[in-house]
Formats: C-alpha cells, structure tokens, sequence
C-alpha cells in the first residue's frame, strides 16, 4: 500500500516546481509548506500525496502527468496564493450554496467569469461573486466554450468546502 514520510528539501523542491507550472510562477513558495509529510506508494517508491502536519491530504499526484490535484485543503492554500481572477470560475451567488450541498457538476449557464488563461481539463478553483472559495474541480470546457454555451457541465467538481474551519 502505502508509507508514510517527512519529505525532505529536494523533494519540496521539487513539488514547488511543479505547483509553479501547473499554477503560475511563486504559487509552490506560497501554497505548499516547509513541512509536509509524503505518502509513497510501497510498489514504486513514488509520490502519490502531499499531506500536512495534520495529516490532510493537500494534494495528490496523477500519476500519467504528474500534476498536483488539489484536495480542498491543498485548494484554500492555491486560493491565498493567488490573486482573483487567476485560476478561477466565478459561480452566481445563487446556486453557490446547492453546489457545495449537492457536490455536483458546475454547470455554464451560472458561470459568470472564467479565467481565459485556463484550458479543458485544467484544476479550476470555483469560487462565489465575493470570491469565497466554494469548490475545487476539474475543467470539462475551454473558458470560450464556457461562456459561450448555455448548457452543459462546465466543471466537475471534486471537492467542496463544508462550512465550517477547514
């Protein structure tokens, strides 16, 4: 299965390069820590998780592109290091609250913004018009297609915050 273990600089390093591309310059600086605890995987000595001192899974690595999937705790992290509108899909205030209850699709036709910057398949953060972050989910559309379409799932959402101190 799995062992569980400090990482040390190089590989912290290493995770903070990879938040810089996937997330934009000085992202990994800001959204992972000096601290953090690597879940390896026991059949290939590989990185599957990046977890906190608390044990929360911040974030884990697909394994075919080895990018960073952020975990809604690993998603608050990347929404402080960032600057609104990077990396964002704004929702109307309306559904925000059905969203994060029902944890399903996003869908285009409440989509206010989108960061043109973003393309299908990208991490997206789904955030509400005071920029609250509500979700963390996966691009199904380009943002043109997004904004352009009245139907249709826009994100799928993988997470959303539960309310209360994440």
């Amino acid at each position: 299965m799995y062992t569980t273990r400090p990482a040390v600089k190089s590989e912290v390093s290493v995770l903070r390069s990879i938040a810089d591309y996937q997330f934009g310059l000085g992202v990994g600086e800001r959204s992972i820590p000096d601290s953090i605890y690597l879940r390896i995987s026991k059949a290939t000595g590989r990185i599957r998780a990046v977890l906190d001192e608390r044990g929360r899974i911040l974030f884990t690595i697909r394994a075919y592109t080895h990018t960073l999937i952020p975990s809604i705790y690993g998603a608050l992290l990347v929404h402080r290091a960032t600057r609104y509108p990077k990396l964002r899909c704004v929702v109307a205030s309306e559904v925000a609250g059905d969203l994060v209850e029902h944890r399903s699709s996003a869908f285009s036709r409440h989509v206010l913004y989108i960061d043109e910057g973003l393309r299908s398949g990208d991490e997206v953060l789904v955030v509400d018009e005071l920029d609250r972050l509500l979700c963390v989910g996966t691009l199904k559309l380009s943002p043109t297609e997004i904004l352009d379409f009245i139907r249709g799932s826009a994100v799928r959402i993988r997470a959303c915050r539960s309310g209360e101190n994440d």
